[in-house]
């Protein structure tokens, strides 16, 4: 499956890479916005992509093909950032791109229980290295109290509480392993007219219990500040998000460091998808991208 990056006209138009400017794709994934920075900012311009995803570092190689050691890869947490980029010896840095989404390949990747369109196990890691909590200790050995609360607060799912009860009575009968078995539970909490509306059901669950397992909202809040500190004066961030919790870190970071003189907001809105782009990726209906300068 080919991934289409969104919002790839706007991100480029904002971090405006020129001559020699160096950036960093704190999420490279398959390459498709660092490949556009990279046509702009040569001849000795660099961009560090950097993914917790090994896959995605390998989906990317392919970079090093056009751009030899203009791209620099590295397979490590974005909340790193400042320190990869000293060690990498990246120099100035003019810009950093932060795509919050996950790529068509993660979603459907094997063994992985990210897609509620494919039976797969309950791992839900970005990478296998970084702890052994998976979507399956959660589902199976959390109190309710507790699944219920990352469904609502990570998920914003008004029937958490039903989900969560229905998980734990489930699990009585038998270990909860596999995706389409839990999309069952979620199905079987909801009311069918909940079963009819614009996303899926599960999605929502699903949406928590990746937040939960890679500790994704804490990560945003680590890397903002890390960012800000790595990027030069005038240099660009530009965020993308896809749902209103990460969103939200996003907005109230930028207010805040645009109120200590840090930084400058440039979009007052969050930038959404055109109808064109929508036309050929719907994927990109629920991203929002906001930019700010370091003063």
């Amino acid at each position: 499956m080919i991934h289409t990056a969104v919002l790839k006209k706007e991100v480029l138009e904002y971090l405006n890479p020129q001559q020699n400017e160096n950036f960093v794709d704190c999420t490279v994934g398959e390459g498709g916005h660092s490949e556009d920075i990279l046509n702009k900012n040569g001849p000795e311009g660099k961009v560090l992509g950097i993914d917790l995803d090994p896959q995605q570092i390998v989906a990317s190689q392919w970079l090093h093909v056009q751009f030899k050691e203009r791209i620099i890869l590295a397979n490590d947490s974005y909340i790193n950032v400042r320190e990869i980029a000293e060690r990498k010896n990246l120099g100035q840095v003019n810009g950093i791109l932060l795509d919050l989404g996950m790529s068509s390949a993660q979603l459907v990747r094997a063994h992985k229980g990210f897609s509620f369109q494919v039976d797969q196990g309950l791992d839900m890691r970005y990478n296998d290295e970084t702890g052994y909590l998976t979507a399956e200790k959660i589902v199976n050995e959390w109190p309710e109290e507790k699944i219920a609360e990352i469904l609502e607060n990570y998920g914003e799912e008004k029937f958490a509480k039903k989900i969560a009860k229905n998980i734990v009575e489930e699990r009585k009968k038998g270990r909860i392993k596999t995706t389409f078995q839990l999309i069952e539970i979620i199905k079987d909490a909801t009311p069918s007219a909940y079963w009819r509306g614009k996303i899926h059901y599960a999605t929502r669950t699903f949406q928590a219990l990746r937040i939960a397992v890679n500790d994704e909202l804490e990560s945003i809040k680590r890397v903002l500040p890390e960012a800000v500190s790595l990027l030069a004066p005038d240099g660009r961030l530009v965020v993308i998000s896809f749902h209103s919790l990460e969103d939200r870190i996003v907005k109230n970071f930028f207010a805040e460091q645009a109120k200590k003189g840090v930084l400058k907001i440039i979009t007052k809105k969050p930038i959404t998808a055109s109808r064109d782009e929508l036309g050929k990726n719907p994927r990109a209906r629920s991203a929002k991208l906001r930019v700010a300068v370091k003063i």
